[in-house]
């Protein structure tokens, strides 16, 4: 007798894109002196700014509580503190969105939770997701066994794909803004996809991770367009609104009326995180807390409208060169067509060898990002200008 894997995990891809990216980098950097111009880098979805002074001087005070007895935690609830929830509560009541605490469950990341939510179906579910596509929603499926469809995007469709009444699926991921794409959803668009899942009873795991650069009257919540209630949960993260990266924390909204074959995923879900999660740390929760202040808001607000300046400076050298993209206005992403219709890999090392700035290649994204690249807006100013300038040098070059 022997113990008996999960072969499903056998049937993953190499996750070859990130790896692939460092292997190409490292080449460069042999080949290149040490007095070669500096990198840029602008492929990781990674921030730069440091934590909002709010954020910090919360989570300094609740170490300072956790070193004395009479305000010692030690296991938190599972799903997270109160204070945090009504936090949250409060931020969901400005898109006139209402939710009750026990909707509300905090965790360590929106990342963790997409691929968690899948204790929760079986594995006969179909699933389907949009290509390109973050690869977690396709690699945590696979592990799971689960049959995967595509819902294809293009420069046709602006890289937003629609129902396809011809398609049947049990889940369905959607992400608005899109990761990689910098794509959003507006409410009619939204309202057909809540519509479908409706109509086919399916659950729709909707990934808000980047609404907080939204404006305008674009959703920030799918809870926002009516009936979604009843086919969707959320989830949403502080890594990007508030730097929280390397600090994790994130929340899924789960509605207390959400139910399939006579089980209540609020309930389902509640057992799961009991069972399977210690919590976030108390002094993580604080820090949180202290994201929906006022202090917090305004500081926040003050970093994102960095990253959309940062954003401002790549769009409008895409519109200079009159270079395809979506993303950019209502995301820190902006994915563009390669210049001289280059394949994404080829226009990766053009990029990395004659202009010294790193992006992500669209193909390592699915196959419709083939021909086309990922830029990020989470570089500092001065990296991005001059990344701008560089960038355009070389396309007018390749003319």
């Amino acid at each position: 007798m022997s113990a008996h894997i999960n072969e499903n995990f056998l049937s993953l891809k190499e996750s070859y894109l990130f790896a692939e990216i460092a292997r190409r980098i490292r080449t460069w950097q042999a080949a290149n002196p040490a007095d070669a111009p500096k990198l840029i880098r602008m492929g990781i979805g990674d921030v730069t700014r440091p934590l909002p002074k709010t954020v910090v001087h919360a989570m300094e005070k609740a170490v300072r509580e956790m070193g004395v007895e009479e305000t010692f935690r030690g296991y938190g609830p599972e799903q997270g503190y109160d204070f945090l929830k009504e936090a949250i509560q409060r931020y969901y009541d400005g898109f006139h969105v209402s939710l009750q605490l026990d909707e509300i469950f905090i965790s360590d990341g929106a990342k963790s939770d997409l691929g968690n939510i899948l204790d929760l179906f079986s594995e006969d579910n179909t699933v389907l997701v949009t290509d390109p596509v973050y690869p977690v929603y396709v690699d945590t499926n696979v592990m799971g066994g689960r049959k995967i469809v595509y819902a294809m995007s293009s420069e046709e469709n602006d890289f937003l794909p629609m129902p396809d009444p011809s398609v049947k699926a049990d889940l369905i991921y959607l992400c608005s803004p899109n990761n990689p794409t910098g794509a959003v959803y507006n409410r009619e668009q939204l309202k057909a996809w809540v519509d479908f899942a409706r109509e086919h009873d399916s659950i729709i795991l909707f990934d808000a991770a980047y609404e907080c650069f939204v404006t305008g009257d674009l959703p920030h919540s799918i809870f926002e367009i009516p009936g979604a209630r009843d086919v969707a949960i959320e989830f949403c993260s502080f890594s990007k609104k508030a730097g929280f990266t390397g600090t994790r924390c994130g929340y899924t909204v789960v509605p207390r009326t959400l139910e399939r074959n006579h089980g209540n995923l609020n309930h389902m879900w509640l057992r799961r995180q009991t069972t399977k999660f210690n919590g976030v740390s108390y002094i993580t929760q604080r820090g949180a807390e202290a994201v929906f202040s006022r202090k917090g808001e305004k500081q926040i607000e003050e970093n994102i409208e960095y990253y959309r300046k940062n954003a401002k400076i790549i769009t409008d050298t895409m519109d200079k060169l009159s270079v395809y993209y979506t993303g950019g206005k209502n995301s820190p992403y902006i994915w563009l067509k390669c210049p001289g219709n280059m394949s994404s890999w080829d226009f990766f090392d053009k990029l990395l060898n004659e202009a010294f700035v790193v992006g992500t290649p669209g193909a390592g994204f699915g196959e419709s990002g083939e021909k086309f690249f990922r830029l990020t807006a989470f570089s500092t100013h001065k990296n991005t200008k001059e990344a701008m300038v560089r960038f355009e040098k070389l396309v007018k070059s390749m003319k």
